[in-house]
């Protein structure tokens, strides 16, 4: 097992994104290195780069981290109850890209490594990984596309379970919703070893610019007005809440003592709530949840054409 490819390949990753952004948003993320100095809770270090009203992205944080922890938080132990109170390290890239436009979806990516060294026991590996498609303004054009690029990917054997994986993943349960049109995901992953699990965190990391970026070509450029930008607002309040209440990987951050400013740095920057609101009929905002958030076999069915 080697760590340092590992985290070689993270930070040419993450720089390899970075510079993808930048060529659709014209402007330059900032960076932000950090560290942890030993002796702590945590040590370690990262690397964050953000960007902040861009001109197509309101909001961009792409992450790398990579620390050691005296004992796994219990978010990482829940299904490994035999690692309860074993050191860790742990290194991944996250990214989190809100757009303007409201017809640009909020695209999440995480590709992570954990270890365990049990005491008496050998070091335990796994990893971690998915990214999924959160639209505003539903297109079946970018649903497939998006879900054909995961497909590739993870490879077809292995989508239909990651998939499902993803769709059960992220739902919000307190409001019966799904938060997106999904993706793929997995989670605590040991198949194939070492070798295994590096080959599919590189996979997936390395298609995501190909995902992504064809969308917020295809309608960085309609024109959007104030309707469109409350009803963005108004869903990104699911993404908060998802972040919030479910998300494993948000409370691994925060329970093992890692860095508020880059956990957070996920959440959308502007954002509403409404009581008991709803859209609508027949309008494209209810359109998003009759036609897209329900879950839907992307990469099989044949498109309507009602929204390309």
């Amino acid at each position: 097992m080697s760590t340092a490819l590992v985290r070689a390949y993270l930070l040419d990753l993450q720089q390899r994104i970075v510079a993808g952004l930048e060529r659709l948003d014209g402007q330059a993320f900032a960076s932000d290195p950090w560290q942890r100095e030993p002796g702590g809770r945590l040590e370690g270090d990262g690397l964050s780069r953000m960007l902040e009203g861009g001109a197509v992205f309101e909001r961009a944080a792409v992450l790398f981290s990579h620390v050691k922890g005296r004992v796994l938080p219990p978010s990482a132990t829940a299904a490994r109850p035999h690692l309860a109170g074993a050191p860790f390290e742990a290194l991944g890239v996250s990214l989190v890209i809100h757009p303007h436009n409201p017809f640009v979806p909020t695209v999440h990516l995480n590709v992570r490594m954990l270890s365990a060294q049990p005491e008496g026991g050998a070091p335990v590996t796994w990893w971690g990984g998915g990214m999924d498609l959160t639209p505003y303004y539903g297109y079946e054009r970018d649903a497939q596309h998006f879900h054909q690029v995961c497909a590739r990917a993870v490879g077809p054997e292995r989508y239909p379970a990651f998939k499902g994986a993803c769709d059960d993943y992220f739902f919000l349960k307190h409001r019966n919703e799904p938060r997106g049109i999904g993706g793929v995901f997995w989670d605590d992953h040991e198949e194939g070893g070492f070798d295994g699990g590096f080959a599919l965190m590189q996979s997936l990391g390395d298609a995501f610019l190909d995902a992504y970026a064809p969308i917020v070509e295809r309608r960085q450029g309609y024109a959007y007005g104030e309707r469109e930008r409350d009803f963005q607002a108004y869903r990104r309040g699911r993404y908060v809440e998802f972040n919030l209440v479910w998300d494993r990987g948000t409370l691994f951050g925060l329970q093992s003592g890692g860095r508020t400013e880059s956990i957070l740095l996920s959440m959308p920057p502007q954002v509403v709530w409404r009581y008991q609101w709803s859209p609508e009929p027949d309008t494209p905002e209810a359109r998003l949840y009759s036609d897209f958030l329900r879950p839907r076999d992307w990469l099989n069915e044949q498109p309507t054409h009602r929204w390309l």
